[in-house]
């Protein structure tokens, strides 16, 4: 299964000078293979230092940290000879485990040894937090995972051919039937199994939904492992609380993140740590409310105001019980939840894309699903419906009152585009939120 993220790597390593590169994201989105596969594909010799399954590697950090003496102890350890550093990728996987090697980046950055070493972790933010450590300032690269993407999720499912030819379409081209279709039933898929890619691997394998329900089932335990393992005693609890309430308060019409509703009796200020370490583990996101629109967004955002997301719909999926069938039949009752996961979807794209969203709400009257700046500072709101109706009284009534040079509207629908209030409308359909940038960009 290919990974967006390899082109980043790859650029990272064509770099006169590099620094450190720090791949965060939460557990089982794929950094190891990522890491372990670039290190096949592109270099002489791979080694994986993991400092978990490892822990005598940490009694070579704790003696100094000169980035010369350690990279010819890890060598001997490993490979009974000194690493050659020109041809070489080096990973320090789960690093959390040795606070002495999270410190001893700093030195191998200013060394000016111009390493191709790589970092990884599980839930790296929250351990490092909880263990009062940090990466120094400066001294390395971020690279920030998700579970794999609708695009990648599609190309890895024999989809690429479709991808090619939506790439190589006009911009408002309408999608022909027999592309819209077959990508249509993708997304469904996509809603069924989402972009864990143990989840992904095994669907390609067995084409047994119940297998990969199983899968999730299993991802969601280890999960609510994590909480025990890597979470302070007194908020584990409250984690689990939090994590069950999220899929409940998405599928109500006002979605708006409620702490009274996740544990009768229990006060917000108790509960704020406990989603913030949901947060911190890339298993929820934040999405926060702007009541009127300047830039930078974040400047006018509400902090307490905030609706909240899975980082995958598939686990949204599992989480909140729904049978996969529900998802292939959408039979009578299912339209709430139907709007919940297609919420969800655009949010953990557009987090994918790099963009980061909020959203619109005005007097408790009208509501635009999301509003983001693009790399222009214009502030784009965007509209989503799970079918292909795209009326929408409040993105309307946002266009009026701003007069936003762009918006879109996604649905269902096909590609379609209008000026509408001095606004260039946009409809696209959900399969195709993946090129949203060439529409803002062009």
């Amino acid at each position: 299964m290919e990974r967006a993220a390899m082109k980043a790597l790859v650029r990272w390593k064509e770099k006169p000078k590099r620094k450190p590169l720090l791949i965060t994201g939460c557990r089982q989105c794929g950094k190891t293979w990522l890491m372990t596969e670039f290190g096949r594909r592109y270099f002489d010799q791979c080694l994986m230092f993991n400092f978990e399954k490892e822990p005598a590697l940490a009694g070579i950090f704790k003696y100094d940290l000169d980035p010369v003496r350690i990279l010819h102890e890890l060598g001997m350890y490993r490979e009974g000879r000194p690493i050659d550093p020109e041809n070489t990728l080096i990973i320090f996987d789960e690093i959390q485990q040795c606070p002495e090697a999270v410190t001893a980046i700093k030195y191998f950055e200013e060394s000016g040894l111009n390493l191709y070493l790589l970092c990884a972790g599980s839930l790296l933010g929250v351990e490092l937090k909880r263990k009062n450590m940090s990466f120094p300032v400066g001294k390395d690269e971020r690279l920030n995972l998700h579970p794999m993407s609708f695009y990648e999720f599609t190309e890895a499912l024999g989809g690429g051919k479709y991808l090619q030819m939506l790439q190589e379409f006009d911009l408002y081209r309408e999608i022909p039937e027999y592309i819209a279709e077959p990508m249509l039933q993708y997304l469904k898929l996509y809603y069924m199994i989402g972009g864990m890619p143990a989840a992904v691997q095994t669907y390609i394998d067995t084409k047994d939904m119940a297998e990969v329900d199983n899968v999730l089932d299993q991802i969601i335990q280890d999960v609510r492992s994590d909480f025990a393992h890597h979470a302070e005693a007194k908020d584990i609890l409250k984690i689990s609380w939090i994590w069950d309430s999220v899929p409940k308060q998405l599928a109500r019409d006002n979605n708006k993140f409620v702490f009274s509703h996740v544990k009768a009796g229990v006060r917000a200020r108790d509960l704020e740590d406990a989603l913030q370490w949901l947060v911190d583990a890339g298993l929820v996101y934040r999405l926060e409310k702007v009541s009127a629109p300047q830039i930078p967004l974040s400047a006018c955002a509400d902090a307490t105001f905030f609706k909240t997301y899975l980082h995958d719909v598939g686990i949204l999926r599992r989480s909140a019980g729904v049978a996969y069938r529900t998802v292939l039949t959408e039979p009578d009752g299912y339209a709430a939840f139907k709007g919940a996961l297609t919420e969800n979807f655009c949010m953990t794209e557009l987090i994918t894309l790099g963009i980061r969203p909020y959203y619109w709400r005005s007097d408790n009257t009208a509501e635009v699903d999301f509003v983001f700046e693009d790399d222009a500072n214009r502030i784009i709101p965007m509209e989503v419906k799970s079918a292909d109706n795209t009326r929408a009284k409040s993105f309307a009534t946002y266009c009026k009152q701003y007069r936003p040079a762009l918006g879109f509207r996604i649905s269902a629908k096909n590609v379609g585009d209008n000026q509408k209030d001095c606004t260039h409308e946009i409809s696209l359909p959900l399969y195709l939120l993946w090129k949203l940038p060439a529409y803002y960009q062009c």
